[in-house]
C-alpha cells in the first residue's frame, strides 16, 4: 500500500487561517482585524459545507461514484466547522472575561 501520496494531506483551510492569525498577529491587532478574520473563516466554513452538499448530491445521483472524494469533502467541512464553533468561543469567552474587568 503506497502512502506517499498522504504527506500532504493537509486542509488547506487551516494553513489558510493559520497564515491569516500570523499576518494579524504580525499587522493589525486591533479587534476589526480579528472580527473580519473570523468573518473569513465563517465564509470558509460556509463554502467547506456547500462543496460537502454538492458532492453528496453528485453522489446520490449517480454522477460520482468515489466515495473516497465524498468522504473527504464531508470531513473538510466537519473540521472546518469544529474550528470555526471552537475559536467562537474563544472569542465570546474572551469578550465576556474583558466584560468582568473592572477599571
Amino acid at each position: 500500500m503506497d502512502i506517499s501520496a498522504l504527506n500532504n494531506v493537509v486542509p488547506s483551510y487551516l494553513t489558510g487561517v493559520a497564515d491569516t492569525a500570523q499576518q494579524i498577529g504580525s499587522q493589525d491587532k486591533e479587534f476589526s482585524g480579528i472580527l473580519q478574520s473570523m468573518m473569513n473563516m465563517l465564509n470558509e466554513a460556509n463554502d467547506a459545507q456547500n462543496k460537502a452538499s454538492e458532492a453528496e448530491m453528485q453522489f446520490e445521483l449517480g454522477y460520482a461514484t468515489n466515495t473516497h472524494d465524498l468522504n473527504a469533502a464531508q470531513t473538510k467541512a466537519d473540521i472546518a466547522l469544529n474550528y470555526t464553533i471552537a475559536v467562537r468561543d474563544r472569542m465570546l469567552e474572551a469578550y465576556k472575561e474583558i466584560m468582568n474587568m473592572q477599571v
